[in-house]
């Protein structure tokens, strides 16, 4: 792990839209080690004693939340902890006079979650303008990334085809269906980029009104494979992962869907629909997940078929390694000043 540190150039992870195969690469492996950690009876490393990691989710979260403050713990970072409705905001503070507040704390590593595209990276231009040295992780924001997701499910994806090695070679090829809310999700723009940089054919199927035709320009003019499709079926023929996405009512503000039952009809993942996927099919969500909606109860059960909590895991693992490789590399810099 310690070439990795060295070779890591970020100071921030906000998108991955510009990522290349080796820095996947180096998160996939990177975690792979963390992820055996989390199984030994001493769950702690001492990689980040010393730094302070502050949790500033200004959007309601568990998983991504939790995940975050246990994987600063595993790294022995101290945490903090932000709440908007106890905080000064309600008395007229900005987003980025509070963020200034947790860095006269001692702050080394932001993690942002945030309703509005943009906060985390206006955040972070912030912090390098007043050069303060902190790192911004983005833990999701508006309709725009969310970084650390889509890297455990590349993860999660790596570890099926190759447990022993994860790495972005094993999923070239692979065919990769999203479907669900793709318009609200960006969880599946986070994917896009990701999945499609691993060289894994992706297919987006949702309703039209869940699909705009926009999605078909994210890949014009490179050579990644990204497919729009308005039907179920031909998304995910063959398919050897589909993941599926939670429809977001809060973020709907039109009558974008008939019903749930209409859409579960068209859309919803069943044992029927899987038989056209390839034998060894996998399913996975980010969660939470609408039952009976997006997924059939017995698929996400299934212990053959679903990855849900396996996701969950993994998620610590990545965000460890996420923490660790802008950690890390920030203390290379401060030894080499």
């Amino acid at each position: 792990m310690t070439t990795a540190t060295q070779a890591w150039t970020r100071r921030h992870i906000l998108s991955l839209m510009d990522f290349s195969v080796a820095e996947l690469d180096m998160i996939l492996q990177t975690a792979a080690s963390f992820r055996e950690v989390l199984f030994r009876k001493m769950k702690k490393v001492p990689a980040l004693q010393g730094q302070v990691v502050t949790n500033m989710f200004f959007e309601p979260s568990t998983r991504t939340r939790s995940s975050f403050e246990l994987a600063a713990k595993r790294l022995s970072a101290d945490t903090m902890n932000f709440a908007p409705g106890s905080s000064s905001l309600s008395k007229g503070e900005t987003i980025l006079d509070t963020a200034k507040t947790y860095l006269a704390m001692g702050t080394d590593i932001m993690v942002i979650r945030h309703k509005q595209s943009g906060v985390p990276q206006a955040i972070a231009a912030e912090m390098d303008r007043i050069n303060s040295g902190v790192s911004v992780l983005n833990a999701g924001d508006g309709l725009h990334a969310h970084p650390s997701q889509a890297l455990l499910d590349l993860f999660t994806i790596c570890r099926v085809v190759d447990p022993e090695k994860p790495r972005c070679e094993v999923v070239k090829g692979k065919k990769i269906a999203i479907v669900g809310d793709v318009i609200h999700s960006r969880v599946a723009r986070s994917n896009i980029w990701s999945l499609t940089a691993a060289g894994a054919e992706v297919h987006l199927a949702a309703p039209p009104t869940l699909l705009p035709e926009l999605f078909r320009e994210l890949a014009v003019g490179t050579n990644r494979k990204l497919f729009v499709h308005w039907q179920i079926d031909e998304a995910i023929a063959d398919a050897d992962f589909v993941m599926t996405l939670r429809l977001q009512h809060e973020r709907m503000t039109d009558h974008l869907l008939p019903s749930l039952r209409e859409y579960h009809r068209g859309f919803g993942i069943t044992a029927e629909r899987l038989k056209s996927c390839k034998p060894e099919v996998k399913i996975l969500h980010p969660g939470p997940v609408n039952r009976g909606v997006e997924l059939a109860s017995e698929i996400m059960d299934h212990p053959a078929l679903s990855l849900v909590s396996e996701q969950v895991t993994n998620g610590v693992a990545v965000r460890m390694a996420l923490l660790y490789l802008i950690g890390s590399s920030k203390a290379n810099q401060y030894s080499h000043s």
